[in-house]
């Protein structure tokens, strides 16, 4: 736990201090939120778009046994294979053994938030398989060596010239390539890996329990490429992520475009319901869904953090939160970042280890305000708090500060008693966990009974 709190407070506090930084990612998330009422103005009333999602969600979840048995018996019967993989150890086990089987030396990736969770990427490299991300924004990431910043748009950190000196050095471009320049030259090594791939890899945005479908999301077609050319497709995916009917992507496909991207609907939105049936001219040979739980039944089995399942990964709420922008993606050391990664990495890597998360808030409330589907972040941030609490998830010298504040704020006597400078000194000096990163506090000269005695004497008089 100390690890990751320590190296938590040590990249937020340089990180904060980046004025190029913050530079950067107001700079985009600015131009996310000038196209953002663009998108909203598609819907008659966006507050009930956004609640009758939440009810499918939570329809979905209720019955989350139900609609991924009849999700995989859709898939099936159309020659799908579904995978049950309990944790992430599992399910690199089955992409091991279906890349084995197919000799495979190469594997394109499009992007994927989960794959990410499971450290595929390296698992591959490890067992001596290129794995190529065909995203732009993962490509440009895995180019330099670093994971995505950011749910939606992986590499919101860099700006134009950054890609252009990464390219150049890394690929060896000419310096000062425009982003025109720069994509079709991404393009162009992209569009040789999907004929060499023996296996490619999506996620899902959503899966369709009464097709036995995959639905996925995307801008730039290379999803399309890399479940459509290479001989296997494997799908990746959440257990959150069922729908009950193909007709609920009507309502999410248009709420997941305007609050990930400020888009009406995304370029390319694709359903695969198996893999190449009889007569048809493309598409994989064969195709494996791998239901990844890794902690989620965890929530799942929580009545109040069971809504933070219903999160379609648009990244709003990152977007609207002040310390994503100030600290960055990156800091939060973990796949999930944000409101939403506070709320969930400690429910599925352990709340010991990451309840530091749940702090990391102003709890303002933006984030819930934003939510595509009205998930009460700011009050699961909480709960995670008391839930730490009362598990016993604190330092011994945390607990005694707390233990006397209360003993202090709750006798009169003892919060009248002393001089202003007194007490500064004990709360800011004696207890330095408070001021090592915040503000130290200042008592007022007056305690509240001394102001009122005053204001009571005056109207008196």
């Amino acid at each position: 736990m100390a690890d990751n709190v320590g190296t938590f407070l040590a990249k937020s506090t340089v990180r904060a201090a980046d004025l190029e930084h913050r530079r950067k990612i107001n700079f985009n998330i600015g131009k996310y939120d000038a196209v953002v009422p663009m998108g909203k103005a598609q819907f008659n009333d966006v507050d009930l778009v956004r609640r009758r999602a939440k009810n499918v969600k939570w329809k979905a979840l209720e019955t989350l046994d139900q609609r991924l048995e009849e999700f995989e018996a859709n898939l099936v019967r159309r020659g799908g294979n579904v995978i049950w993989a309990q944790d992430a150890e599992e399910a690199l086990r089955a992409i091991g053994e279906i890349c084995r089987r197919h000799r495979c030396k190469t594997l394109v990736k499009s992007k994927s938030m989960v794959t990410e969770e499971i450290h595929l990427n390296r698992f591959l490299e490890e067992n001596g398989i290129e794995s190529v991300e065909t995203d732009l924004g993962e490509y440009i990431q895995q180019l330099d060596g670093e994971p995505p910043y950011h749910i939606v748009t992986p590499a919101m950190h860099k700006s134009k010239e950054d890609v252009a000196r990464l390219f150049t050095e890394k690929l060896n471009t000419p310096p000062g390539l425009s982003p025109e320049e720069l994509t079709l030259v991404a393009r162009e090594r992209l569009r040789a890996k999907y004929t060499e791939a023996e296996v490619g890899v999506t996620g899902a945005n959503f899966i369709i329990a009464d097709i036995g479908g995959v639905a996925v999301t995307e801008n730039e077609g290379n999803a399309r490429l890399s479940l459509s050319w290479p001989k296997v497709h494997i799908v990746v995916a959440g257990i959150e992520k069922v729908l009950p009917s193909i007709d609920d992507l009507a309502l999410f496909w248009p709420l997941l475009a305007t609050y990930g991207t400020g888009q009406k609907v995304t370029v390319y939105n694709s359903i695969i319901s198996g893999p190449r049936q009889p007569g048809e001219m493309d598409g994989p040979e064969e195709m494996h869904v791998i239901l990844l739980d890794n902690g989620r039944t965890n929530i799942l089995a929580d009545a109040k953090a069971r809504e933070s399942l219903y999160c379609i990964r648009c990244g709003a709420c990152l977007n609207a939160c002040p310390v994503y922008k100030n600290i960055g993606g990156h800091t939060y050391g973990t796949t999930y970042s944000g409101p939403i990664g506070s709320v969930i990495t400690p429910h599925l890597s352990g709340l010991g280890e990451w309840k530091h998360l749940s702090h990391a808030s102003s709890l303002c409330g933006n984030c819930t305000e934003v939510c595509a589907v009205k998930i009460n972040l700011h009050e699961l941030l909480l709960k995670n708090r008391y839930d730490a609490t009362q598990e016993g998830h604190q330092g011994r010298a945390e607990r005694m500060a707390w233990k006397m504040w209360r003993i202090a704020s709750l006798n009169r006597w003892m919060m009248n008693s002393g001089s202003a400078r007194i007490k500064n000194w004990v709360v800011s000096r004696l207890f330095k966990g408070w001021s090592a990163h915040r503000q130290e506090l200042q008592f007022p000269a007056k305690t509240f009974n001394q102001q009122w005695r005053e204001r009571r004497r005056t109207a008196e008089a």
